[in-house]
């Protein structure tokens, strides 16, 4: 069996922690930052645990992690 390719968007968005939960990044971070609230930008910056109802689908696209 040839290997399987691992999904070049997903891997560059999401990371594993050791226990195998899916950490990702906020969106609404890029631009139009001039109306956005300071705490709601620092806020933003924040690494977060992906919901369990998509870790599935990011596994399946990381096959190797």
């Amino acid at each position: 069996m040839p290997k399987i390719k691992t999904h070049s968007g997903a891997k560059k968005r999401f990371k594993f922690t050791k226990t195998g939960l899916v950490k990702r990044g906020h969106a609404y971070k890029s631009h139009i930052l001039n109306k956005k609230t300071t705490k709601r930008k620092r806020n933003l910056r924040k690494v977060v645990v992906a919901d369990v109802t998509n870790v599935a689908k990011v596994k399946k696209m990381m096959p190797y992690n």
